[in-house]
Parts: structure tokens; sequence; C-alpha cells
């Protein structure tokens, strides 16, 4: 019996793409094929075919097309968000074709668009197919996300103007968030950026359902929130599939291949007494920042594995990173006095594995949901450094909500001083504090773990998702040959 084929449509980033593959891997598992589409990222350089490389084993039911690349007029000073929604709608055409052409190979079960990419839910409804999205993040910022159209009818202000009065925004399921902490995208209520925001959000309800990379053990007041509708007050809110956490494993081929340089080093460390530092893909700091983290480490006397990045702008997130220098940003003599204490790693380092060593005690994160969830599936917790995007909301529900990790005062403003570096790490390192919220970490741990295991939440939510799926396909069959019956009796009656 022929495979159906279910189309994977991830966001443009390697941080979108990742949790996509993950998600493949799962629909495999349940006797399906997957073609994973993808898209050229906008005057970036593509990560896409080193992701697939690091992410994916030879799997004959998983396979991946990269649609033509489109081209823009070339437009100034336009944020690189707003490009990205802009060439999402360009591919529609080419997307479009290819799943024309798709479908007369094989069954297309459904397609899974990443949640930036609602302007495909009009192809994927011009060919029949079931529509469902991907929520790389958790339950909180979809509940977010889904209530920002409402917030944009009911509060007057832009969310700049409130952050300067330290007033606070309010989610049905989500803890109180700081104005401020909402994502600098949606600060602005006249930008072209918000409004493309506020439109994608607007779209999410038309699709036939959401995935989201949680489990609702993890967020159950966000859950509850969205399936009851809340966060929609009066319009139709999709049926909710929890199928998390989705997360990467250690990557046995490139260990057998020799181990990075900062394993080695932390076979050498005594049992939880590590500091791993990094700050995700496109987590860098400018050369005034690294030398404050700098000098934080070195007076914390904790142990440390540091993994650097880059930049000179403080405000650029999107700008291509060179390789650090080293020499010329570090604090002189700093190599030198810290050797017995910690490790620099230039970029990247193996973070499943990092994580879940035992040498290492806590992680200081940008709190990008992939990071986060991996820190929970090793027990390990957090301070939260939250640098752009979601991520100053993921904050708020690990250190407020979960309570697994504390925050890095200062994180909002242009310079996070050495002090505030040291304390923080020396609280969660040293203090009664710190062992609670250790503690609690370990507790949410073993939730995750329940949810990953052979028949637990993971494997029901997806099998609902799949059944709803074929449910879906039947209406839409069943709709299109309603819609022929009428057509024909409609033709006879002006006969």
């Amino acid at each position: 019996m022929e495979k159906e084929t279910v189309v994977l449509y991830p966001g443009m980033g390697a941080g979108h793409l990742a949790p996509m593959v993950l998600l493949a891997k799962q629909l495999v598992r349940f006797g399906f094929s997957v073609t994973i589409v993808t898209t050229a990222v906008p005057h970036q350089p593509s990560s896409t075919n080193n992701t697939r490389s690091d992410i994916s084993s030879p799997n004959h039911s998983i396979s991946f097309h990269a649609l033509p690349a489109v081209s823009l007029p070339p437009v100034q000073n336009k944020h690189p968000i707003c490009l990205k929604y802009d060439t999402i709608r360009e591919y529609n055409p080419k997307l479009l074709e290819f799943l024309t052409s798709l479908s007369a190979a094989t069954k297309i079960r459904a397609i899974i668009l990443d949640f930036f990419q609602t302007d495909a839910i009009s192809v994927a409804r011009e060919l029949e197919i079931p529509v469902y999205l991907f929520m790389t993040s958790g339950a909180s910022i979809l509940a977010v996300w889904l209530h920002l159209p409402v917030l944009h009818h009911t509060i007057e202000k832009s969310f700049k103007d409130m952050a300067v009065a330290d007033e606070q925004v309010h989610v049905p399921g989500v803890p109180s968030i700081l104005a401020c902490d909402m994502p600098v995208s949606v600060h602005d209520r006249d930008s072209e950026m918000y409004q493309d925001r506020i439109r994608n959000y607007s779209q999410m309800t038309e699709a036939d359902g959401i995935i989201v990379n949680t489990f609702e053990a993890l967020e159950p007041r966000a859950v509850a929130a969205l399936k009851d509708g809340r966060c929609v007050p009066g319009r139709r809110m999709p049926p909710v599939y929890c199928i998390g956490p989705l997360i990467g494993g250690i990557d046995k081929q490139k260990e057998s291949q020799g181990m990075h340089e900062c394993l080695t080093w932390l076979d050498l460390q005594p049992k939880r007494s590590v500091v791993y530092l990094c700050f995700g893909s496109e987590g860098a700091f400018t050369p005034e920042q690294i030398k404050e983290i700098a000098v934080g480490l070195e007076r914390s006397r904790q142990r440390f594995l540091w993994v650097v990045c880059s930049r000179d702008d403080a405000r650029n997130n999107f700008k291509q990173r060179s390789e650090p220098d080293l020499n010329s940003l570090l604090p002189e003599g700093f190599m030198t006095r810290t050797k017995d204490q910690g490790i620099v790693v230039k970029s990247w380092a193996p973070q499943i594995e990092v994580l879940n060593h035992v040498a290492v005690s806590c992680f200081v994160s940008h709190c990008g949901w992939n990071s986060a969830l991996e820190a929970m599936l090793a027990g390990v917790p957090l301070i939260c450094w939250p640098l752009y995007a979601e991520q100053a909301i993921n904050k708020v529900l690990l250190v407020e909500e979960l309570k697994v990790g504390v925050v890095m005062d200062g994180y909002d403003k242009e310079l996070v001083r050495a002090e505030e570096i040291e304390a923080k790490m020396r609280y969660l390192m040293e203090s009664e504090g710190g062992r609670m919220v250790r503690e609690r970490m370990v507790s949410s741990r073993e939730k995750a773990v329940e949810a990953l295991a052979e028949g637990g939440p993971l494997d029901g939510e997806l099998r609902a998702f799949l059944k709803d799926t074929g449910n879906a396909k039947k209406m839409i069959a069943t709709a299109s040959t309603e819609l022929t019956d009428l057509h024909i009796l409609h033709q006879s009656c002006k006969v």
C-alpha cells in the first residue's frame, strides 16, 4: 500500500527548520512519508544544507525539495521580518506549482506550515489539502500571538508607550507580561512590521489545527486557555495538539568522529560544577558586553564553558557574524588567568551533549524555546538573558510560572554589568534559593520524560492529530462533491 505524504513547509532559518525535521521523524514512525519544502532567507546566507545534514539521518521516508529562489525588488531600510513576509507571499505560486505536481504523484494527507507561513494557507485551500500550523515555540507564546489581534482592537496605545509607564499586557492563560517584554516587532502599532504581524496572527485561526512544540503538563494554563477559545473570543479556535517536547538527540555519527574539545574539558570537571553560557544561532554581543561577561565570570570563580559570538551593532541581531577574535574581544590576560577555571569556544558547541554532561550545573541562555526545552530535558536550571523575538515572554514563563530559572537583571538595557553577572551565577550555584530552582527543574524534567515515553502524551496527541487530518480530508472531499452536485443541479434548473 502506497504511503500517504505529509508536506512540511518550515519558516526561514535553521531555528525553524530543525524542529520541523524532528516533527518529520515523528510522522515517519506512524507510517507516513514526509516532504520538507524549503525556501531561502532573503539577504542571509543559507544554513539549510548544514541543518539538513546535522539533524536528519539517512531516511528514505523523508525528502527535501527546495523551491526555486524568488527575487524581490530592492527596498532600502526595510526590516528583515517584513522582507520575510514579502518573500513568503512571493513563494506562493512556486509552492502551488510544486504541490500540484506532487499531488499527481502521491496522496497528500496534509500540509503543515510554520506559523510564519500563514500566507500559504490559501495555497492549501486552492488544492483542497488539509492545512495545519506548527508552532515552534510553546503554548504561552501561541496564546499571546492569537490574542494580539484582540489587544490591537482593545488597546489604543503602542506597547512602546505602555513600556514607558511600566504597564502590563494581559493574555488568557499567561502570566502578566510587562509591555517592554513584548517583541520589538510589535512595539509600534504604526509600523509596517506590526501590521504584518497582526495579519499573520489573525490568519492563524484559518488553519484546520495548530501543532505546538510543548506538552500539556508544562503549560497547563496556556493550553486550557487555547482549547477553551479564550484567546480568540468570538472566533473559531482550531484544535491544538501538544506534540512535544521535540528536541534533537546526541549525534552518534559525529560522536564517533571525535569529541568536541569542550566535552573533553568537561570530562575533567567535578560533577555539577560548570556554568554553560550560550545564546543561540543568532545571539551575539557587542565587544563591550563580552568584556563585562568575562569580568563577571572571572570574579564569580565559577567554572564555565562559554560560547562566544560577537557583532559590531548592538541592535542588529540579523547581521551576519564573523569568526570572533578572542584576543581583541576578551580582557587582556583573561585566558591565562582563567585557564584552570573555564574554557572559551568560538561560535558553536554541541549543546545537547553539553547540557546532558554530568559536570554542567546551570545554563545562561537567551531563552529560545529550543534551548529551554533542551535544558528541561537535561534538568539544568536557567539564568535567563533574553535578546530578541519572543524570548522575553519565554523568560516570564520560565521564571514566574515554572520557577526553573532566574533573570539576568538589565537584559533590557544597553549593558548588563559584570556585578550582576557574578551575582546571578553565585546565586544559582551556591545559594539555598538556587538549590530550590534546581529541584524544580528536576521535577520539570521528569514531566518532560513522561511526555516522551512510548504511549505517552506525545504519542497520544500525534495519533489524535493524524486521525483528525484524515477526517479533515474526508470533509473536504465531501464538501467538494456537494459543491459539484449543487453546480449540476443549478445547471439543470437553468435548462
